[in-house]
């Protein structure tokens, strides 16, 4: 079973710094915060995902059944070595104090979880084999629904019944992922007398406002490392233009969407270095993503992001 990683702050025991810094990843990102890590041991997890059921039937007398056997995908997800190391000049501790060190270590840790954050949706080990493969990549066939039915359709404006045939796709779906646009067009369909209800607000661990969509909280992927949005507004359709996005429905917990680690993220104070001029910080973590259930998540795609939400 595993641990979201506001809990696993709360057990960094005497390392404050540590906890601290696991903390902030957390409340750095909501898609963080949501999911659970198990600490595994060796290089990655071997797991069966079910493909298929063998099959079955009603037999007559003196009939034979037709002999059947499921599908299971044998499938391997590795653990990559995420983090980085900070710096802070020893005449700045002087000047300014020990503060100042834990102001630019918290600088560094929202980075890398928002760095981390992109990774679990949009990380393609093909196209860079350090990092592990996201959602985007790892959500074929049944999974992936298209707001129009033509492959070469122009991007289509998202509605409410798309929304309900992507969570239905699901099995025990936990949450939905999209960028703060189509959050926030959500709440304005539910306020069309049109189209009306399913959106609720609630708060999170930390007081914030969190979006509710028909029972399920709403991530906001929000912006990355580099202030570029996760999930844009800029995918490219099926009109091959990059003008369209997408909208996640996802499985959290055991058995279904998970992280895994190594074990929790390491914070070492390596102190200040032989040239006595810097003190310096590391950051490293040993984490990946499995997608242990065949429907653990939906993505709808090709959608008019300038459009309203409609029934």
């Amino acid at each position: 079973m595993g641990m979201t990683l506001l809990e696993a702050s709360k057990l960094a025991g005497p390392n404050t710094k540590r906890g601290a810094i696991i903390e902030i990843f957390a409340k750095s990102s909501p898609l963080l915060a949501a999911v659970q890590f198990n600490s595994i041991q060796g290089t990655g997890v071997d797991y069966d995902q079910e493909g298929a059921l063998p099959g079955v039937a009603f037999r007559g007398i003196n009939e034979e059944y037709t002999a059947g056997a499921g599908v299971v995908n044998p499938q391997h997800d590795p653990l990559k070595i995420a983090g980085g190391t900070l710096d802070v000049d020893s005449a700045l501790v002087k000047m300014m104090g020990g503060n100042v060190r834990a102001k630019h270590e918290a600088m560094k840790a929202r980075a890398l979880s928002l760095s981390i954050a992109k990774t679990i949706i949009k990380g393609d080990s093909q196209s860079n084999a350090k990092e592990f493969d996201g959602l985007q990549r790892r959500l074929t066939g049944n999974q992936l629904i298209r707001t129009t039915t033509n492959a070469t359709d122009a991007p289509a404006a998202l509605t409410i019944a798309k929304l309900f045939e992507l969570k239905s796709a699901v099995q025990d779906p936990t949450h939905w992922i999209m960028n703060a646009t189509m959050r926030d067009k959500l709440s304005i369909a539910a306020m069309t007398p049109t189209v009306g209800g399913y959106v609720t607000v609630t708060k999170d661990e930390w007081g914030r406002d969190v979006t509710m969509f028909s029972g399920l909280p709403i991530l906001v992927a929000g912006k990355d490392n580099t202030n570029t949005e996760i999930i844009p507004n800029t995918e490219t359709a099926g009109d091959a233009g990059a003008d369209s996005t997408s909208v996640y429905c996802v499985s959290m917990g055991d058995g279904m969407i998970e992280g895994i680690q190594n074990s929790t993220m390491e914070v070492k104070d390596l102190g200040l270095l032989d040239s006595g001029t810097v003190y310096r910080t590391l950051v490293e973590w040993l984490c990946g993503l499995a997608v242990y259930h065949s429907r653990a998540g939906g993505r709808c795609w090709n959608i008019d992001y300038t459009a309203a939400i409609t029934l």
